[in-house]
């Protein structure tokens, strides 16, 4: 079940949800008090040398500069003091704290949900005015960091930048996020984020996937289960009076085969469950180095529990689980307790012993796609 206590200031899921989202920005001061953040510069460069880690070093100026990582910690360490920023994505993956961070705001479904992405930046460092397609909440760590925001219109980027970012940018209001102060921003606003002295903000953001990334993809899906086929054949036909032109003949052939592709709602629910799991290109799972075997395994969860690994994603829909883009058919009684665990990301032995799909959760044990409870993720 999602979170009772989201870090809302106070606000319900519910009146949040109704009055607030993707209508208008919210600022909620010790939204998580005291807040400290969940990693210290050293483990926060080390990530940024990762090549499994999606790190960027932006530096401002006049001519802005963006550097991908891998990055080296060392250079990073001794850089000079001021206007410059560095970025790491999907901090969640590697780092429990944060991953448990992002469950904080599990009101809304974790298909929706994508990731923390934590912004170090030294005095004076921002990443430049912008504008974001999906919802975040910025949340700010150590330091402080002064937000000018805009509400949507027709944004003008400039031209000449590696960043996409808003030419001229002129704010509406203003506001200083201090530890533990949280700034939600819907869709469309034009934000622009500058560190006053050291700063951390940590970043929770929400998958908007655009209607032509969907279509790329179900086509993709449709072409896997296999399109109708046909042989193109033009039997007594005459001599082309114009060669040059479109034939009539391969226009109407094109349109009969084009006609035969066939879906329901239900394809469409299997593409999103395996297109919304997939895990993101740098993910890397690591299986275990001597997995027990099924029995073993069983005897050990029935003790224990499990925990899907951070990296994972399991939705389930109907009577089938995706885990990591796969499609899995689950016999009946096992589908309360896949849901279950897809909430929970974790479950106890009593539970899993009520119905749980042994076989396809030691499968997915011996992937590195989940860990006994006493298993560090």
């Amino acid at each position: 079940m999602p979170s009772a206590r989201p870090p809302l200031g106070g606000l319900s899921a519910r009146v949040f949800l109704r009055d607030t989202w993707q209508r208008r920005p919210l600022l909620v001061r010790q939204a998580v008090p005291g807040f400290r953040g969940v990693l210290d510069h050293r483990a926060l460069f080390r990530l940024a040398g990762r090549d499994d880690v999606e790190s960027r070093l932006i530096e401002r100026g006049r001519r802005w500069r963006v550097t991908q990582g891998p990055l080296d910690p060392r250079t990073l360490a001794q850089r000079a003091p001021r206007n410059w920023t560095l970025l790491v994505n999907g901090l969640n993956l590697v780092v429990p704290q944060a991953d448990r961070l992002l469950r904080r705001f599990d009101f809304v479904p974790y298909s929706r949900l994508d990731d923390v992405m934590v912004s170090y930046a030294t005095d004076g460092g921002g990443v430049g005015p912008h504008v974001d397609s999906y919802d975040v909440f910025l949340l700010q760590g150590p330091g402080r960091r002064r937000w000018r925001i805009a509400p949507p219109r027709d944004w003008r980027l400039a031209e000449g930048q590696p960043l996409r970012l808003i030419e001229g940018f002129r704010h509406q209001t203003e506001m200083l996020l201090e530890p533990g102060d949280m700034l939600y921003l819907p869709p469309g606003w034009g934000h622009d984020g500058v560190a006053i002295g050291e700063c951390w903000t940590y970043s929770i953001g929400f998958r908007a996937p655009r209607g032509a990334e969907l279509a790329t993809g179900f086509l993709d899906y449709l072409h896997e289960r296999g399109l109708p086929d046909a042989a193109y054949r033009d039997p007594g036909r005459q001599p082309a009076a114009h060669p040059g032109r479109l034939d009539a003949h391969m226009i109407e052939f094109a349109a009969q085969v084009l006609a035969r592709i066939r879906w329901n709602r239900a394809d469409v629910s299997a593409f999103l469950g395996r297109h919304l799991s997939e895990p993101k290109a740098q993910v890397v799972f690591r299986p275990p180095r001597r997995p027990l075997p099924p029995a073993a395994f069983l005897r050990r969860i029935l003790r224990s529990g499990l925990a899907l690994d951070a990296r994972s994603m399991l939705l389930v829909h109907g009577g089938n689980a995706y885990m990591n883009g796969e499609a899995h058919a689950l016999a009946r009684a096992a589908r309360p307790v896949l849901l279950a665990l897809a909430d929970a990301r974790s479950l106890s032995g009593e539970r899993l012993a009520r119905g749980a799909p042994l076989e396809l959760l030691h499968e997915w044990y011996r992937q590195g796609w989940l860990h006994p409870a006493e298993t560090p993720t």
